[in-house]
């Protein structure tokens, strides 16, 4: 009996000198301090090769950095362990996950659970967080597995800040407060879910109260890296929100990241993590520097071109950019985002852009408009983003590439521009067709715009210019029954806004009583003259009303 009792104690002692030999580089990558996690746990198993859950974590780092065959070498390895090997198989499962095999990875997640001890909780953890960081995070499933972690150890604190993350990812916010809470109370020493408490408020557009949060943080350690880095996101959020504090807020949001960077690592990967920062900041002159530095690191880093070609567009340089992009886009195994179309479609049309700005060559804008719509059938919120793009050509009267751009962007109805960008679809075909150089208007194209009108006027039929535009371009297309009925829905809309609205747009309503006394003057004459002599109260003097009279008579 005592001879158990001291083989007893000898394994809980050697179970304890595991894991604390550990707790370093866990600390490290709470702290977002990857490389140097990396360094220890690579230590760790040169010391011991047994370890297997030091390869998980090693490997789990290298998912988080994107480098999937450093993160499958190290699970496999970790599979080999005499110690600890199962965790590994939550690492390949995420990698299942990524792969978009649920049925794989849940076989794989069946294996680390089938002989786990009542009380035993971290094997759930890391399989819920497994969940919420595959490539297609699902949360529903991470708070499944979390609940079965908290009926066997409802006091673990790591089960109730992962049960926060999970219930945070799936937009939860009270229960997700209630966990973090119970987290921090438990744990006085997990930071993390004291600053989790200020990103639930940064989420709720609290930006005053989050900084509050988050300085409470900074209060008990002043060097814990992510709460700078959640600092600078809100304070981005904060100016990106609220525009008449844009300014002050970006400012402060970049100096926060560099604090960030200065307590974790300047990796290549936490430099891209930077530069993707320094894209939603629109700070493309410090991203073109640090995307040189990155150049200098790891020249062969292929998302390194994304980020100068973002930069080199957006700093005027677009022979650089197409460059940049193109070889990137051409590598099929790069992971390409939306963006990185659009990007390359605005460096097409840059570069096609006449002097004046008033034409696009025709080749490169027929390119662009292609990536444009893989931009929005990779992620039809990218619709949203067209809107500027499309705008930019048309204050530049480069009408025909401005109506190309908005035509895919109208493909979307959810886009938050949809009636904006449908109004300017039709005025970019309308205005197209009245060019000085057009010999015949296109019907295809008024057609089409005849349409975009329509459009407007469904979703919001108090937008009178629709209504004007509507009756300008049935009259391009000779619909002159059209043309009268939508001029005269004009004027009714004008009307129900009040005399100064028909003050205000004057010359439009005389346009508006021409055109529909031209259409009534072959079949009610009585009609037209009345609509004649609207004009002439307006302006006494109006030459077309005038002369019409005349002939009516």
């Amino acid at each position: 009996m005592n001879k158990f009792k001291i083989f007893s104690l000898a394994l809980v002692a050697t179970t304890i000198a595991k894991a604390q030999e550990l707790e370093p580089a866990k600390k490290a990558i709470d702290a977002e301090q990857f490389e140097k996690a990396k360094s220890m746990l690579k230590s760790v198993i040169q010391a011991k090769p047994t370890n297997g859950k030091a390869s998980f974590l090693l490997g789990n780092i290298y998912l988080k950095q994107n480098i999937s065959d450093s993160a499958s070498i190290y699970f496999q390895k970790g599979l080999a362990c005499k110690d600890d090997a199962k965790f590994n198989n939550i690492g390949l499962g995420q990698m299942d996950l990524d792969a978009n095999n649920k049925t794989a990875a849940q076989a794989k997640f069946d294996l680390v659970t089938k002989d786990m001890k009542k009380k035993d909780t971290e094997e759930y953890v890391y399989i819920a967080r497994a969940f919420m960081n595959a490539d297609k995070p699902d949360y529903k499933s991470a708070i499944a597995v979390l609940t079965k972690a908290k009926t066997a150890n409802p006091t673990d604190a790591q089960v109730q800040l992962a049960l926060g993350d999970a219930y945070y990812g799936d937009k939860n916010q009270n229960d997700s407060y209630v966990a973090y809470r119970n987290a921090y109370q438990t744990d006085p020493s997990l930071i993390r879910a004291k600053m989790q408490l200020g990103v639930l408020l940064k989420g709720a557009k609290a930006y005053t109260e989050a900084v509050k949060a988050y300085d409470e943080v900074i209060a008990i350690n002043p060097n814990y890296g992510p709460v700078y880095r959640e600092l600078a996101e809100t304070y981005y959020l904060w100016g990106s929100n609220v525009p008449s504090t844009y300014k002050e807020n970006i400012q402060k949001s970049l100096g926060f990241y560099e604090k960030y960077m200065s307590l974790t690592d300047y990796s290549i990967t936490s430099r891209m993590r930077h530069a993707d920062f320094l894209i939603l900041a629109k700070d493309y002159k410090a991203l073109e520097l640090e995307a040189n530095k990155m150049k200098e690191i790891d020249g062969v880093n292929p998302r390194i071109l994304r980020y100068l070609g973002y930069s080199a567009y957006e700093n005027g340089n677009p022979d650089v950019a197409l460059d940049a992009l193109q070889k990137f886009i051409s590598n099929s195994s790069n992971k390409i985002i939306p963006r990185d179309y659009l990007y390359l479609a605005q460096a097409k049309i840059k570069k096609g852009t006449s002097a004046d700005g008033k034409t696009v060559d025709a080749t490169l804008l027929a390119s662009a408009i292609e990536d444009l719509k893989k931009a929005v059938e990779m992620e039809p919120l990218s619709a949203n983003e067209l809107n500027e793009l499309g705008k930019k050509l048309y204050d530049q009267k480069a009408f025909a590439a401005a109506a190309a751009v908005f035509e895919v962007a109208v493909t979307v109805p959810t886009s938050k521009n949809y009636l904006l960008d449908n109004f300017y679809l039709g005025n970019s075909l309308y205005y197209d067709n009245t060019r000085k150089d057009v010999v015949k208007p296109d019907p295809i194209a008024l057609q089409k715009a005849d349409t975009a009108f329509g459009n407007v006027i469904t979703a919001s039929p108090t937008t009178q210019d629709a209504y004007l535009f509507r009756a300008r371009t049935n009259n391009l297309l000779e619909k002159d029954d059209l043309m009268a009925t939508y001029y005269q829905q004009y004027i009714d809309t004008v009307t129900a806004k009040g005399e100064a609205e028909i003050t205000k747009n004057k010359n439009k309503f005389i346009e508006s009583y021409n055109n529909i006394a031209s259409f009534y003057a072959n079949s009610d004459k009585a009609k037209a003259i009345e609509l004649l002599n609207k004009t002439l109260a307006l302006d006494p003097a109006n030459a077309y009303a005038l002369e019409a009279l005349k002939m009516l008579k």
